[in-house]
C-alpha cells in the first residue's frame, strides 16, 4: 500500500468516472443501491438496536457498492452478491469488517449523544425513533444547535471511514490502522476532495431541481415519484465514484489471479 497524492482537480475526475460507471450499468447499480438502502431501512423498524444495527452495516454495504462500481468500470455486470463482498471473504475478514461497523456504530451514536447536551436528546430521538420535523423544532435553538453540531461533527467521522473499509478488505490492514490511514489520505488530498464534495453538491442540486420543475409540470403525484427516482439515481451515482477516490489515494498492486470483487482497483 501506498499513499498518492494527488491534484485538486482529479476530485472532478472522480465525479466523472462515477457517472460514466453508472451510465455503463444503470439497471444493475441502481438495484444494488436501492437493496443497499431497503437492508438498511429493514433494520431500522427494530426500536433502538435496529439504528444500531443498520449503522453496523454501513461499511460493508458501502465496501460491496464500491465492489460492484469496479466491476461496472471494468465492462462487468455486477451481480446481487456483490453487495456481501465484505462479509464473505473469510472469517477473519469478517470478524474485521464487523468491528469496523461497531466503531462507526459507536463513533455515530456518541456524536448523537454529543448532540444531546444542547436539546436534551430531540435531535437523537428523532434519528434513532423516528418522527417527523415540527415548526417547534425547528424554532427551538437547541435542536437546531444539535442539527449543526451532528453535521459539522460527521465529517470527520465520514474521512475516518471513508476508505477504511476498502482498507479492511483489499489491503487487510487493520480497522484501527484503516482509520488513521482513511483520515491521512483524505488530508494530504484534501484539495481533491474538497471539489468532489463541492462538485457532488452541484450535480445534486441541479439533478433534484430539474426533477422538481419537471415534476411541477406534470402533477403532484407522478412529480414525487421523479424527485424520488431522480435522487435514488443520483445517489447510486455517488457511490458510483466512491471506488475512484479509494484507486487514486492509494496505489495497490492488481492480482489478475484474484476474483473480480475481491481484487484492489488498479492505481
Amino acid at each position: 500500500m501506498k499513499l498518492n497524492i494527488v491534484p485538486a482537480r482529479t476530485g472532478l475526475l472522480w465525479v466523472k468516472l462515477g457517472i460514466k460507471t453508472f451510465v455503463r450499468q444503470p439497471i444493475a447499480l441502481s438495484g444494488l443501491f436501492l437493496m443497499f438502502m431497503a437492508v438498511i431501512s429493514m433494520c431500522t423498524v427494530l426500536p433502538v438496536i435496529g439504528s444500531v444495527i443498520a449503522l453496523m452495516l454501513i461499511p460493508g454495504a458501502t465496501l460491496g457498492m464500491m465492489a460492484a462500481s469496479h466491476e461496472a468500470s471494468r465492462g462487468r455486470f455486477p451481480m446481487p452478491t456483490i453487495l456481501v463482498t465484505a462479509f464473505r471473504a473469510g472469517r477473519e475478514q469478517l470478524q474485521a469488517m464487523l468491528v469496523l461497523g461497531a466503531l462507526y456504530a459507536g463513533g455515530f451514536v456518541g456524536l448523537l449523544g454529543l448532540t444531546a447536551v444542547l436539546d436534551g436528546g430531540q435531535f437523537a430521538k428523532l434519528y434513532l425513533l423516528g418522527g417527523r420535523v415540527s415548526a417547534e423544532l425547528l424554532n427551538d435553538d437547541g435542536f437546531l444547535g444539535a442539527m449543526w453540531v451532528f453535521t459539522l461533527g460527521y465529517l470527520p467521522l465520514s474521512l475516518l471511514f471513508w476508505h477504511a473499509p476498502a482498507l479492511v478488505h483489499w489491503d487487510r490492514l487493520s480497522p484501527v490502522k484503516s482509520l488513521f490511514f482513511s483520515l491521512v489520505a483524505c488530508w494530504r488530498n484534501k484539495g481533491a476532495f474538497t471539489v468532489f464534495g463541492l462538485a457532488w453538491m452541484g450535480v445534486l442540486t441541479a439533478g433534484l431541481l430539474v426533477a422538481s420543475l419537471i415534476g411541477g409540470l406534470i402533477g403532484p403525484v407522478i412529480g414525487s415519484g421523479l424527485v424520488m427516482g431522480s435522487m435514488l439515481v443520483l445517489l447510486a451515482m455517488f457511490f458510483s465514484s466512491l471506488v475512484f477516490t479509494f484507486r487514486d489515494c492509494f496505489a495497490a498492486p492488481l492480482s489478475p489471479e484474484a476474483p473480480a470483487d475481491d481484487t484492489p482497483p488498479s492505481a
